[in-house]
């Protein structure tokens, strides 16, 4: 079997990952595996939903987005079309509840972080891409809290990445281009920790049952290519 990027079966595509580039965000970054290109940022506010108020509990979310011609050919702005769709409103939820995973939220305090992940250029692996960004972004943002001394104590407890597996011509593989996932008959997206902690696996045959013995070729492989991608996450903030 020959992947259409000429890949090996564990390879990632390149990962690239640049920080600090939007100059008003309190955490941003520009990710890019292979030719899937997501905007990260992190928003710090001083305020926490109402059901959290003097509860000394801080909260984390998330919004995702994909910019018109992101794709072959231009979609509309949900905006335009006055509400989002259940793909959008799934992934949010999956790249918030993703970064509390990663975060005492009582050690945040009266805080909200905001991420925000806009996709502008889609290759596959959006929704696995804007999580690895969105941990950076969300890095960032704690840093510049401990370097004002607005939190005494780093609340994020691990580094959390994501990554899409799938089997193509009856072979698993790693990180799905659209090439691949487009004709691939079974797909996964595994969300994990660092230290060995499964946020999240989502996974489905597009043909196909697949077998456990499958699933297990599908889970090593996230497991090194999110160790890859911790990684480069972590090297981003070595001094």
């Amino acid at each position: 079997m020959k992947r259409p990027s000429g890949r090996n079966y564990d390879e990632l595509r390149k990962v690239e990952i640049d920080i600090g580039v939007s100059k008003h965000a309190e955490g941003s970054c520009f990710v890019k595996f292979g030719d899937t290109h997501v905007l990260c940022t992190a928003s710090v506010e001083n305020r926490v939903p109402p059901w959290l108020r003097n509860s000394g509990t801080g909260w984390v979310t998330a919004e995702y987005g994909m910019l018109p011609r992101s794709t072959s050919e231009r979609m509309r702005r949900e905006s335009s079309n006055g509400k989002q769709s259940g793909r959008t409103q799934e992934i949010q939820r999956l790249i918030g509840r993703s970064l509390r995973s990663i975060i005492d939220l009582k050690k945040l305090g009266e805080y909200q972080i905001n991420i925000d992940c806009d996709v502008i250029q889609a290759d596959g692996g959006t929704r696995t891409a804007s999580i690895s960004g969105a941990w950076v972004a969300l890095r960032q943002s704690i840093n510049n809290l401990l370097s004002t001394r607005d939190l005494l104590t780093d609340p994020i407890i691990g580094c959390i990445g994501a990554v899409s597996c799938g089997i193509y011509e009856n072979t698993s593989i790693l990180d799905l281009d659209y090439d691949e996932d487009s004709k691939a008959d079974a797909d996964a997206n595994f969300v994990l920790t660092d230290y060995g902690g499964i946020v999240e696996i989502q996974a489905t045959a597009e043909t196909i049952p697949f077998s456990q013995e499958k699933y297990s070729e599908l889970f090593a492989l996230a497991k090194k290519g999110i160790g890859e991608i911790n990684i480069i996450q972590k090297k981003i903030f070595e001094t």
